[in-house]
């Protein structure tokens, strides 16, 4: 039997994310969105709360706390602002990889200022010409004495020309999987640039650019972990990442169905006040429905996670397109609601919307998603 009924301990967790989102992103983030920025001190101020290494163990300086504990977090944080959350998680998964697969001088170096977010991390993974297709990327690493030369492009990589740390998989071996390796380019290396910044439908206030990597020079101990390994490396982190992508989904979708809840007490028509019509009625039902059910199949695939279930993986991204498909539709629901106010920036709610169609796209699209699901229940049944 599973029982995720939330402990004290969770009950204060996400109380404290919340409330910092509530009162240091919250009344930002609509400003933040068409400026296009993302302010460091917040990030820093966040970091203080423990929430830059929220899965990395004690011992490393990280928070110690458990997937299913991220997800908490990272809704929270969402319902402030999904774009801030979301760059987060993924700073996050670069601190619990140089925890995980990292030598024991690469976490001297790099963990103390990526728990403070003195230092902040991006993970690069995509491609121009490899998107669903990860394994087929082109970013190449050569040795030299001294280390690697790596050449390539990342392409929408969050935090481009803004982290300090970019965790880099590119192709040491052969052109399978197992001839990936990963690894750590500071900003500022010789041979490491950036695109233009995008011009994004959401996710506006989070930077995102190419990294572009020519003959990049770094030592031999840029490498995390094992050479050969970085594939999986990526992909265990992306497992987490998925959770965390659809826990910020999940509290988009919550602040947006808040936001509808107090918007039928207060629109009028026809006499009367909107939440006295039954369709407006059956709307909110259906949100609140959708939005409990995707919670509990979160926090299902997050406990998984933690207690390394064989089918943790398969859960992952089940929740991942359930949660995010389920989100981006109460959100939407939630701006139909509003009516033509919904469509504007004051109230809100077109940026959540704008923001969380992404989340069925990143971290593995919601159609490769599905092929995670389905060749893992092929290859059970063949067993």
């Amino acid at each position: 039997m599973y029982d995720f009924s939330m402990t004290e301990e969770q009950h204060a967790i996400f109380d404290m994310a919340r409330d910092f989102g509530a009162t240091n992103i919250e009344p930002h983030a609509v400003a933040w969105d068409q400026a296009m920025e993302m302010p460091r001190e917040c990030l820093q101020t966040a970091a203080e709360l423990g929430l830059a290494a929220i899965y990395v163990p004690e011992e490393d300086g990280g928070s110690g706390l458990t997937r299913l504990d991220a997800t908490l977090i990272f809704e929270a944080l969402a319902m402030a602002c999904p774009s801030v959350s979301s760059f987060m998680s993924i700073h996050n998964m670069v601190a619990w990889m140089i925890s995980s697969f990292g030598h024991d001088a690469m976490k001297e170096r790099y963990l103390p200022d990526l728990v403070k977010m003195k230092r902040i991390a991006s993970y690069c993974l995509t491609e121009p010409g490899s998107g669903s297709d990860a394994a087929a990327l082109r970013t190449r690493a050569e040795r030299t004495n001294e280390g690697w030369t790596v050449s390539g492009t990342k392409s929408f990589i969050s935090g481009g020309d803004y982290s300090d740390l970019y965790v880099v998989m590119c192709r040491t071996g052969d052109d399978s999987p197992r001839g990936i390796s990963a690894l750590m380019i500071d900003a500022g290396t010789d041979g490491l640039g950036f695109g233009a910044q995008e011009m994004k439908m959401g996710w506006r206030g989070q930077p995102t650019a190419q990294v572009i990597l020519e003959n990049c020079m770094v030592g031999a101990d840029s490498l995390l972990g094992e050479e050969g390994a970085g594939f999986k490396y990526a992909m265990k982190g992306l497992d987490g990442g998925r959770l965390n992508i659809a826990a910020a989904s999940l509290g988009g979708a919550q602040a947006a169905l808040n936001k509808a809840l107090t918007y039928t007490a207060e629109r009028k028509a026809f006499g009367k006040s909107i939440d006295s019509f039954q369709s407006v009625q059956f709307k909110l039902a259906d949100m609140e429905t959708e939005l409990q059910a995707a919670r509990l199949f979160l926090r299902q695939a997050a406990w998984k996670l933690d207690h390394a279930a064989p089918d943790a993986t398969r859960h992952c991204a089940m929740a991942k397109r359930f949660v995010t498909d389920v989100g981006f539709r109460v959100a939407n629901e939630a701006l139909q609601i509003h009516g033509g106010y919904g469509y504007l920036a004051d109230y809100g709610i077109e940026k959540i919307v704008r923001d969380l169609r992404v989340h069925q796209i990143l971290e593995g699209t919601n159609e490769i998603m599905r092929l995670i699901i389905s060749r893992s229940m092929l290859a059970e049944r063949d067993q």
